[in-house]
């Protein structure tokens, strides 16, 4: 009886906020062994520990989904917009929320965990974190576009 109820269980659409929980999950794991590896390989960055990774890991994806979101409400204002003018201005604006919350964020992990998180380099470490940042995006969206193809059916062989 046990078997067939969670056979059910397991048949059933997951909420929205269960999605959103298994995705924001998976992109902290994801960051989490991102920086675990540069940690171990490249001499430009630096985290004390796990647990310190872990949180850095966790203050990151945070950090991002807040810009991707002004980003989003950005391009919702300039949508409305027309003109050159307005598309230059719209690419500067978001070049600069995109480039500015990089500092922002790298000035959230040195306040928050100081020595134990450092990222050795030009401007405070600037182009190791950004390498890192660019490595998890990346690796989300390979991430992402395997499970997509996962979902995708087979396409049925007509003869």
């Amino acid at each position: 009886m046990a078997n067939h109820e969670e056979a059910i269980a397991l048949a059933i659409e997951p909420t929205d906020k269960q999605r959103l929980f298994v995705r924001y999950t998976l992109a902290i794991l994801i960051d989490l062994a991102v920086l675990g590896l540069f940690n171990e390989y490249w001499d430009k960055v630096h985290i004390e520990g796990f647990t310190i990774a872990l949180m850095t890991a966790v203050l990151m994806q945070v950090l991002l989904q807040a810009t991707f979101k002004v980003e989003h409400r950005v391009r919702g204002w300039f949508k409305s917009k027309s003109g050159t003018g307005a598309r230059v201005a719209y690419y500067f604006t978001v070049w600069l929320i995109l480039f500015g919350s990089k500092l922002v964020i790298l000035g959230a992990i040195e306040w928050l965990f100081g020595d134990q998180v450092r990222f050795i380099g030009w401007f405070h470490g600037l182009i190791p974190f950004i390498s890192v940042i660019i490595t998890m995006l990346v690796v989300e969206g390979l991430v992402a576009r395997i499970y997509q193809q996962l979902g995708n059916k087979p396409q049925e062989r007509t003869a």
